[in-house]
C-alpha cells in the first residue's frame, strides 16, 4: 500500500488522484506521522459498500436462525399474501 503525507496530497492532489485511478491501489494519508485517512477509488469504495451490505444481511439472517426467528414456507406465504393484496 502506498503512503503519502498530507502535505504531499495538498501540493500534488491532481497527480495523486490520477495515479490512484490508474493503479486502483488505496493510498494511506498520514498526518504528523500518524495514519489519518485512506484515499480509495470511487468504484472500489462503492463495491466495498455493497459487499458490506451483503455481509450485514447474511449476519442478520444467521442471527435470526440462532434466535429461532424464522418462518416455514406456509407462514411466509401467508405473511406475504397479506402484503400483496
Amino acid at each position: 500500500m502506498r503512503i503519502e503525507l498530507v502535505t504531499t496530497l495538498k501540493r500534488q492532489a491532481t497527480k495523486i488522484l490520477a495515479e490512484l485511478h490508474e493503479s486502483k491501489e488505496p493510498i494511506l494519508i498520514t498526518e504528523h506521522g500518524q495514519p489519518s485517512a485512506y484515499l480509495v477509488d470511487v468504484k472500489d469504495f462503492e463495491l466495498m459498500q455493497k459487499r458490506m451490505q451483503i455481509l450485514e444481511g447474511l449476519s442478520r439472517g444467521e442471527k435470526a436462525l440462532l434466535d429461532n426467528r424464522t418462518l416455514n414456507q406456509a407462514e411466509a406465504k401467508e405473511k406475504m399474501g397479506k402484503w400483496l393484496k
